[in-house]
């Protein structure tokens, strides 16, 4: 059963009845309010309800956290799967709120996002989203985590990385997007001359690929 109390969050309204969802993990040692500004940049005719949680977890040196960091690419597995199934709760919450479901909404991340991004879609057995947006993440690897990539046809994802990235390099974004398309998803990827941050040049690309998401999106059910 869904709990959309099972994470804080905070929501941009849609400027009419919703096309879709879009929502945005945040990256480590950050919260909700970090990636707030790119719904408007993402989605400026306000098309989605734009949904931002928070991580479940307070750790050195501050802000929110979905997993400890031991090893990049290897989230810590004891505070990895609780953050995973809570990530999963609320997102069934998500659903049972606004009535749309995963092929009406769209899910990204930046850095501990992006892995939240890759987790929640990918792990086997979930629905496929309506797209996918991966900035300065990895496809994570984890203790009894079945990242299923047997078939991808139809799923659509954007991946940006920093050349210069020092905390998460952009060999796992190059990696990402190699998996990806081996397993017939379509991939836009851009990689930057930029550390570990999100490239602004990039965000209009993604503005247009958003767009085309929303367009391919099912017809709309009201939500109940």
């Amino acid at each position: 059963m869904g709990d959309l109390g099972a994470l804080r969050y905070r929501e941009r309204s849609a400027g009419a009845e919703p096309e879709g969802l879009l929502v945005l993990w945040h990256g480590r040692g950050a919260d909700e309010h970090d990636l707030f500004p790119l719904f408007d940049i993402l989605d400026p005719d306000r098309r989605l309800r734009g949904f931002a949680p928070r991580g479940p977890l307070s750790l050195p040196p501050g802000g929110a956290h979905w997993y400890v960091v031991k090893r990049v690419g290897y989230p810590d597995p004891e505070t990895f799967w609780p953050s995973l199934e809570t990530a999963h709760i609320w997102l069934e919450g998500l659903e049972q709120e606004t009535g749309i479901g995963m092929d009406r909404t769209i899910i990204g991340g930046f850095s501990q996002g992006a892995v939240m991004t890759y987790s929640v879609a990918l792990e086997r057995g979930r629905t496929q989203p309506a797209g996918l947006i991966g900035l300065s993440g990895f496809i994570p690897t984890v203790d009894r985590l079945d990242i299923d990539l047997d078939n991808r046809s139809g799923l659509h994802v954007a991946i940006g990385h920093g050349t210069y990235d020092p905390v998460i390099g952009v060999d796992f974004g190059r990696d990402a997007r190699d998996r990806l398309r081996a397993a017939g998803a379509d991939v836009l990827f851009r990689e930057s001359s930029m550390p570990h941050s999100i490239d602004p040049g990039f965000l209009g690309e993604l503005a247009s690929w958003v767009t085309e998401r929303i367009g391919a999106m099912p017809d709309v059910t009201r939500p109940r």
